[in-house]
């Protein structure tokens, strides 16, 4: 994989630059959020390694810069911090994993592998609960294999959720899917989701308090 490292910290950036070109990857590491924001703009990655505190463009602004310019890629953070605000926020911008540091290589090289794997196998079929699964293909909610009859409302929710599973859904990205960025506020959001919930007979769409929802990776 061609991968953008993002890290300050100078033997830090060199380890694991020389731990994952060993392991088969190209990388490009950077010490400075800018410098990388510039070459993104330029070059194609499959991979993105960000640490968050880093100079003139931190890597949570670097993700969220990336996104306006219509560039996803998927993103590991490596971090030591461990403030739930910061954590959160990574993972709101769609990041695909969080490592806090120290940690081992040989793990950031099993998550690496696992990005892979998914970029490489496309899934049809999403497993959202026990029971529960999602066909991206026809946009269909089955238990137990068998469709669920949904609003057209539920079905964009249900949607939205399972194609960003394990990662929170805010109430903006409901209304810019689900409502076509109509102002509806948050309690009519909510009312919504919770006659969803109400119908499933499992628990699958999960209320973050203050920040969205989400269906967790089982």
């Amino acid at each position: 994989m061609k991968i953008l490292l993002l890290e300050d910290e100078v033997m830090l950036n060199e380890s694991i630059c020389e731990y994952l070109e060993a392991d088969g990857h190209q990388v490009e590491s950077f010490f400075d959020g800018k410098k990388a924001f510039e070459t993104i703009k330029e070059s194609l990655y499959d991979l993105l390694i960000l640490d968050i505190n880093v100079p003139n463009i931190d890597g949570l602004q670097f993700l969220e810069q990336t996104h306006e310019l219509k560039i996803h890629i998927p993103a590991i953070y490596i971090s030591a911090l461990v403030d739930i605000e910061d954590i959160s926020r990574a993972y709101n911008l769609g990041c695909y994993d969080y490592l806090k540091k120290p940690f081992h290589l040989k793990e950031l090289s099993l998550r690496i592998d696992r990005v892979k794997l998914e970029k490489e196998t496309p899934r049809v079929h999403l497993r959202l609960s026990k029971n529960y699964s999602y066909n991206q293909e026809h946009s269909l909610l089955l238990f137990n294999n068998e469709p669920q009859v949904l609003t057209k409302k539920q079905s964009q929710i249900i949607d939205l959720l399972a194609r960003n599973r394990g990662m929170v859904v805010d109430f903006e990205q409901f209304r810019i899917y689900v409502w076509d960025e109509q102002i509806i506020d948050n309690a009519t959001i909510r009312a919504e989701i919770n006659r969803l919930k109400k119908f499933l007979q499992e628990d699958v769409v999960i209320n973050v308090r203050g920040m969205g929802y989400m269906i967790d990776k089982p």
